[in-house]
């Protein structure tokens, strides 16, 4: 025992008693004070202490020697002190301090600091003898003031790799991560810290990579080379071939390929034998019975069938297949799981699955790094019940179930509390439903791969079947849900939102979240949104990036979020976020090593995403306030949720007069007459126009135009552009923002043609034009097509308007149909009818302005423009 000096207030012995009572409770061969624990390590602590001057002691409080599952070897070196805060003395690097100035043995701080003097006791072994890798452990200890003895315990791992310096392990309040059931994981704990940050994402990187390519090679060769397989005999056979290879330590051992002995025998053929294998593992998973002969039943028909089982050359197809797949996967999950293996797992056997066009939405699976935005939202920690109404793979439940296990080490700093508490959560704390049987059957493998939370994983119509109880543990107790995440089939009622609905109203407190068609928010759910709102609270609507499902889906993504249990009112505030600009620049090239990459701060700005709508504008940081806004809802409107900073879009006098300015430009040749009162002739005609009784009026695109997309999309490396209109050319119009669109003319077949007395829009760099005469287009440009009156003066201030409208979005940022449907625009009414009699009128008069007026207007600001600019009109 070490020599520290005792005084009265010193608990060594109980402390002692504590520890041994610790090491007798888990079964360890432990060893006290003097007695011999291994040669070599004594021998080496003897020559330490001679050398050295014997600070410190010759010998660990005490010691033991414990294998791990790989059978090597790790020295536990455990020292304790009697005394408050003398667990450990740190250096101002965070280090353990036993160095002085000079670099000498900082004798003080070695004899009086529980975890220095077990870190000076690992460093002789370093030293002396071929262990590599010395398990540190100071104990302390006093009596609070009510006579309670209180301890405090430091773990450390010492090894050559680190210097012999020692790196803290983590948090403990007993020692049973000691026990044999426990190290394993503690070891493995010990395994991360002796990589930097930047090796592991180096390794991350290329195993990401080899992933990537073993998963293509696989599907590559099975679709090539196994014929008579489905879509879904392929998922089948993969799940079926990882949970056989996995088996359960000590009690069901993994299926090898020499166990297959392609045998024609009945009840002894390949698929019998993987059969046996699941059933036994499903058993030790404790799995209700129900649940376990539904998995069977799944998987019996694919591999019991005779074409799979059939010898060929003295093999069967499914020993064949199984081979393939356990050489080609079993690297990666036998060597410990990762959700980046899973889920590039998921997405891949998801191209497997044959869907239709109409229900391909409805099959997408969510990002992880979405997931784990949409539970850090629902506010999930170790504590959760988390349920899904329309599972999928059960990405987002992993992604809950990560998070709940994260917060319960950062909380639970017992061994056995934290496994009792992790078993817990993947029995009892997640719920998910899915319909699809080949869906379902990937939910419960990933829910197993990523450490079996697939008790509650249910194969049911959770809007029909489902009655909210647990599905196999008690059909007769309600599940408690608090937190509720979703990604809904879009072709379900109300775009999803019927998920919702049901959902919500099952729980009585707690938060949901929940990623769905921009459309569900806008008039595609009213009803269903109406009725959320009677007892779930909206706290966000987050405009997420179109490109966000990339190569899968080009839908328009909000998520929402609720605080369950609270009705909303119309004084409520609701965060609205545009969250375009999440970070993320994504490609959808096949061959790039990488389609997601992080160019502007992306994990920052999801993080800040969750702290905005938990804490408020005062989170601003990555996002301005154009992006952030605080408005409210009517409840009993249910299309107005997804709303954005509250622009101007009506156009004034400017907006017109740039839409003119650039149109005369390229129109006119000569410089127009000047009219000196043309300011106050405008400013006259709008003040009489609103004496009238006139007013503004926001209207949907869609409403007033047909949006067309080109008869032809001609491409200008293939044609003959002249820059000027010669005999029988026509205008070549596409994304430019000069001359009207106009990049050119072109004498192309006039079957192709657009129709004349239009607008032309650019899909990306959001520009609308007028056209009067027929033209050509070239790529992203779409066509609007009047179901009003109209001419060239009506057509100039729409342009003005709509040009108001989309001068918010960025360039590059390319829309859809129905993104361009939906644009509102401002025009002037009177008796609820447009105006075009003063649309006509207003810009007739601006027409009558000069190029040099303009110039003036636009670059040498007059007194009597700053004037005009002051009335706001």
């Amino acid at each position: 025992m070490s020599k520290t000096k005792k005084t009265s207030q010193s608990v060594e012995p109980q402390i002692a008693d504590r520890i041994n009572s610790w090491l007798r409770e888990y079964g360890l061969d432990y060893k006290l004070e003097q007695e011999n624990l291994n040669e070599e390590i004594d021998t080496a602590l003897e020559e330490y202490y001679s050398k050295t001057g014997g600070y410190g002691g010759n010998r660990p409080d005490a010691k033991l020697l414990l294998q791990d599952k790989n059978l090597q070897y790790y020295p536990i070196l455990i020292e304790y002190k009697g005394y408050k805060d003398k667990l450990v003395k740190l250096d101002v690097d965070g280090n353990v301090e036993n160095k002085n100035k000079s670099n000498e043995p900082h004798l003080k701080n070695i004899k009086s600091y529980a975890v220095n003097g077990a870190v000076h006791y690992a460093n002789a072994i370093l030293q002396y003898t071929s262990y590599t890798e010395i398990i540190s452990i100071g104990v302390t200890g006093y009596n609070n003031e009510y006579g309670e003895l209180v301890h405090e315990i430091g773990v450390y791992y010492v090894s050559k790799s680190n210097f012999g310096i020692g790196q803290k392990v983590d948090d403990y309040t007993d020692l049973s991560f000691l026990k044999k059931e426990n190290f394993d994981n503690f070891i493995e704990k010990v395994r991360v810290l002796k990589l930097t940050q930047e090796e592991i994402d180096i390794l991350t990187e290329k195993r990401e990579k080899e992933i990537e390519i073993s998963l293509t090679k696989l599907n590559n060769e099975i679709f090539n080379n196994e014929k008579g397989l489905s879509e879904k005999d392929r998922v089948y056979l993969v799940a079926a071939s990882i949970i056989v290879t996995l088996g359960v330590p000590g009690k069901v051992k993994p299926l090898e390929k020499t166990d297959l002995k392609s045998s024609n025998e009945k009840g002894n053929q390949d698929g019998d034998i993987i059969l046996r294998k699941i059933d036994a593992f499903l058993g030790e998973k404790n799995l209700p019975k129900e649940k376990k002969d539904l998995i069977v039943r799944t998987l019996q028909n694919t591999l019991t069938s005779d074409n799979i089982n059939k010898l060929v050359n003295g093999e069967s197809q499914l020993k064949r297949v199984f081979t393939k797949i356990i050489d080609t996967l079993g690297i990666y999950y036998k060597i410990g799981l990762t959700s980046d293996f899973t889920g590039k797992l998921f997405n891949e056997m998801y191209s497997w699955l044959g869907f239709s066009d109409d229900k391909l939405n409805d099959v997408v699976l969510t990002p992880p790094y979405v997931s784990k935005l949409l539970v850090k939202l629902a506010r999930v920690n170790k504590d959760s019940y988390v349920w899904d109404f329309a599972t999928g793979s059960a990405g987002l439940l992993v992604a809950a179930m990560n998070e709940m296990i994260f917060d319960a080490r950062n909380i639970v700093k017992s061994p056995d509390e934290l496994n009792e508490k992790i078993a817990n959560i993947k029995m009892n704390q997640l719920l998910g439903i899915e319909i699809l049987p080949e869906i379902y059957m990937l939910a419960i493998l990933n829910m197993i791969l990523m450490g079996d939370g697939s008790s509650n994983i249910l194969n049911k119509d959770s809007i029909v079947d489902y009655d909210g109880n647990y599905g196999f543990i008690d059909k007769k107790t309600p599940f408690p849900a608090n937190a509720f995440v979703l990604n809904p089939p879009y072709s379900a009622e109300g775009n999803g939102m019927i998920f919702v609905e049901k959902a919500l109203a099952m729980m009585e407190r707690g938060y949901g979240a929940i990623i769905i068609q921009g459309s569900a928010g806008s008039g595609k759910a009213v009803e269903f949104n109406k009725r959320i709102l009677t007892h779930s609270k909206l706290l966000a609507s987050i405009k997420m990036p179109i490109d966000l499902f990339l190569g899968k889906s080009s839908v328009q993504t909000y998520i929402y979020v609720f605080r369950v249990g609270e009705a909303h009112k119309n004084d409520d505030v609701v965060k609205f976020i545009d969250f375009r600009n999440d970070g993320y620049t994504r490609t959808d090239r096949k061959k790039a090593k990488n389609n997601l990459k992080d160019t502007d701060h992306a994990k920052e700005r999801y993080q800040e995403i969750v702290d905005l709508v938990e804490f408020g504008k005062k989170k601003l940081n990555y996002f301005t306030e154009n992006e952030y806004y605080e408005g409210t809802i009517d409840v009993n409107n249910g299309a107005d949720w997804n709303q954005s900073t509250p622009i101007d879009i009506k156009p004034k006098i400017n907006d017109l007069k740039n839409t003119i300015s650039n149109y005369l430009i390229f129109k006119v040749s000569t410089i127009l007459k000047e009219y000196d009162n043309n300011l106050e002739n405008l400013i006259s005609l709008e003040e009489q126009f609103i004496k009238d009784g006139g007013l503004f009026k926001n209207y949907i695109l869609s409403d007033i135009f047909d949006v067309l997309s080109s008869k032809k999309i001609l491409h200008a490396n293939k044609l003959n552009i002249y820059d000027y209109n010669v005999s029988l050319s026509y205008p070549y119009v596409t994304r430019t923002e000069k001359n009207n669109g106009i990049k050119g003319y072109i004498i192309e077949e006039d079957s192709f043609l657009n129709p004349q007395n239009t607008l032309s829009l650019a899909q990306d760099t959001f520009f609308a034009y007028y056209q009067e005469k027929p033209f050509y287009t070239g790529n992203n440009v779409k066509i609007l097509v009047p179901k009003i009156r109209f001419n060239k003066q009506i057509a100039m201030y729409i342009v003005s308007s709509l040009n108001k409208a989309i001068s918010e979005f960025s360039w590059g940022k390319n829309s859809n149909f129905e993104f361009i449907k939906n644009l509102t625009i401002n025009l002037p009414i009177k008796n609820d009818e447009i105006d075009f009699e003063f649309m006509e009128k207003y810009i007739t008069a601006i027409e009558k302005i000069s190029i040099n007026n303009i110039i003036l207007w636009k670059d040498e600001i007059t007194a009597k423009t700053k004037e005009f600019v002051k009335k706001d009109i």
